[in-house]
């Protein structure tokens, strides 16, 4: 598969992926769908340790103290059937949602998020976000 046919497929999953998570989640005033997800995946420089990795995923958890996220999922590489169209190359994934545009850019320069940053980028390899806007 060529590169750029790849990078727009994985473009495409991701946002498949993100609808059908905010699809699943509950329809009530309480739990209203989110029309901004901010969906960010890690590859660790180290992909064999489980200590990076708890504390990439202990780090991404604290993002959840920021007031405009409003709500968020932490992953790690699910062991499904290897096909040609999964990648399953990173480590961990954040999948935050936001009530806007305004609340993601918040997000951005936020105290805890820049601590995020200071405390854990030594962690990863590679960082690759998708940000999604209800359509």
């Amino acid at each position: 598969m060529k590169k750029s046919n790849r990078r727009k497929f994985l473009g495409t999953a991701a946002a498949i992926a993100v609808g059908t998570a905010a699809a699943a989640m509950p329809l009530s005033d309480k739990n209203k769908l989110q029309p901004v997800a901010h969906h960010v995946f890690f590859w660790l420089k180290n992909p064999d340790s489980k200590a990076d990795r708890d504390q990439l995923i202990k780090g991404i958890k604290t993002l959840s103290k920021i007031e405009t996220v409003q709500n968020i999922h932490v992953g790690i590489v699910a062991s499904t059937e290897k096909r040609e169209v999964i990648d399953s190359s990173w480590s961990v994934s954040e999948l935050l949602f936001f009530k806007d545009l305004e609340g993601q850019a918040i997000y951005q320069t936020h105290p805890l998020h820049l601590q995020f940053i200071k405390d854990c980028s030594h962690l990863w390899s590679k960082v690759l976000v998708y940000d999604i806007i209800e359509a």
